[in-house]
This record gives C-alpha cells, structure tokens and sequence, in this order.
C-alpha cells in the first residue's frame, strides 16, 4: 500500500531524511513494524514515496538508535526488544521524573503552573468523563510524564527525558491495550497531581515511583504474541 509522507507545516527546514525517520519509527510504534519484519529500501520508497536515498539515510540512522539492521543482501530487519536496554531507560525515567515531582512541590520561580493546569483538566475529572480511547490515553500518558518533567523548569532534563520517552514509546503502547490499565492509569495520575498541587513532595514522589514501577513490571512480562495481537488490533481500526 503507497504512502505518501506528509511533512508538518510547522517543521519546513526537516529533510526528506528526516521524514521518513520520523515515519518509520511511527511505524514501530504503531506496530505496523514489529521485531522480525524484514523489507527492502524498494519497497520503503514505493511505500513513502522517495527516492531510495533518503530512506538508506533513515535507516542507517535507525540502525546507529538499535531498531533495525542491515542483512547481507537480503535488505532490512527490525531488531527484536533489547529488555536490558529497557530496563536501563526506565532506571532513567525514574531518577528524573522523581526529581521533577520534588522540585514541583518545592514550588521553585521556574514551575510552570499552567502545563500542571493543562493536566488536571484531562486527569481529574469524574469516571464518566474520562476517555476510553486506548491510542488516546497511551498519547495522553506519555504526555502527562513529559509535561511533568517540563513544567519542573530544568530544559536540559525535559530533553533527556524526551529522548528516553522516545526510546520506551513502543513499550508503553503495549501497556494501554488492556482497559484495566486504563482506568488505573488515570487513578495514579489523579493521585500523583493531587499530591503535587497539595506540595505533599515525599507523597508525590513515592506515588511516581509506585507508578513507574507497575510499569516496568509489565515491560517484563512483554512477548513477542502480545506484538502481534497488538497489530492485528491496530490493522482492525
């Protein structure tokens, strides 16, 4: 099936490189590429509709990130889950989001109090209010992290905590495919911004961590089936 990249208006100095990057790794996300897939550049330009230069420079890239290798003539391959790399990001995540939650209870000069605005209006809200939609709450998580760490005023520690979330995107997607984790996703994030905006540090803090862990578990117990299943589940939208 062809498809067109359609490059953001916001974003006019990026590469045709640069887009196709962006789109592949949209894919893994997506699981429209799941570990073991193999493809040509060919097929990736038919696909995209590019030249076969900007999609080798995309996938070298990716290569360098560890989401594909290079096969002796027989094309690409997406490399299976690195847990050990995993585990590491996650250790990462923990450091600086705990961090971020002590300096928002801190309430500093550089607390961005209307990012924390924003995420209460999505996250407390009554059960009846709150969304279903699994693609949109697994956005909406990734958000509320990455909005937490920014809104803590350190942009040196959004950007690491970015490229971490980046680096973690596809594990988490496959955490929101069951409701039950839906529905304590928004509990624990009421919690935890309860306890911010009460300036309860200790409280948020343990509640962060509490949360991140559940997590991290669940990162454990990840096979390659529930890839798939999950696939199958998007290609169904």
């Amino acid at each position: 099936m062809h498809t067109a990249l359609i490059r953001p208006a916001s974003a006019p100095h990026r590469s045709r490189a640069d887009d196709v990057y962006a789109q592949l790794k949209q894919d893994v996300a997506e699981f429209k590429l799941v570990p073991g897939d193999r493809f040509t550049e060919n097929e990736l330009s038919e696909r995209l509709g590019v030249s076969r230069t900007p999609v080798r420079q995309a996938l070298f890239r990716l290569q360098q990130e560890g989401y594909v290798e290079v096969l002796f003539r027989s094309g690409w391959r997406v490399l299976p889950f690195d847990f050990d790399q995993f585990e590491q990001l996650y250790d990462l995540r923990m450091v600086l989001e705990t961090t971020a939650a002590q300096r928002l209870c801190a309430d500093g000069d550089r607390v961005d109090r209307v990012l924390l605005d924003e995420l209460a209006a999505f996250w407390l809200v009554p059960a009846a209010g709150r969304s279903t939609d699994m693609v949109e709450v697994s956005q909406r998580d990734e958000a509320f992290h990455c909005s937490l760490v920014a809104a803590a005023g350190n942009a040196e520690m959004a950007r690491v905590h970015r490229d971490v979330t980046d680096r973690i995107r596809i594990i988490r997607r496959l955490d929101f495919t069951k409701q039950a984790r839906i529905d304590a996703t928004y509990d624990e994030h009421a919690k935890i911004l309860k306890a911010i905006r009460a300036k309860r540090g200790d409280q948020a803090v343990m509640l962060l961590r509490a949360h991140i862990e559940t997590s991290q578990a669940e990162v454990r117990k990840i096979t390659l089936h529930q890839v798939h299943v999950a696939r199958q589940g998007g290609a169904a939208r």
